[in-house]
């Protein structure tokens, strides 16, 4: 696999894995970053392309600063600011979302004839 997604928790990690090939790698931050954990982060990313999706609070705006220093090339993907943050995001926006930055192939699209899950 030669992507990388890194959201904040295990509940944004849980809800875009509803979403994505299981395949994708979707790393967690735990909230507070120090040296140690972004370490971590660096190793297990290698060189992969990463993709930066945290919530649109200001927790996650910093963690979102740090992580952009971090990895300067990193690839940014958004939620609404109307929505929980990542795990509240309705799975047809986390798509839309998806697809803006060019993940299609490892989006798992639901079956058109079920239409989108409840919520």
């Amino acid at each position: 696999m030669d992507i990388a997604i890194i959201v904040e928790g295990k509940n944004d990690k849980s809800r875009l894995s509803r979403v994505l090939s299981p395949e994708v790698p979707i790393h967690c931050t735990f909230g507070t970053l120090n040296t140690n954990r972004i370490e971590s982060l660096r190793k297990v990313v290698g060189d992969r392309q990463v993709y930066l999706f945290t919530d649109p609070d200001s927790s996650g705006r910093r963690i979102r600063g740090i992580l952009r220093e971090v990895f300067p090339d990193a690839e940014h993907i958004y939620t609404r600011r109307g929505y929980s943050g990542v795990e509240g995001t309705p799975e047809e926006y986390l798509i839309q979302q998806l697809e803006k930055v060019g993940l299609e192939q490892y989006i798992l699209y639901p079956d058109p004839t079920l239409g989108w899950p409840t919520q």
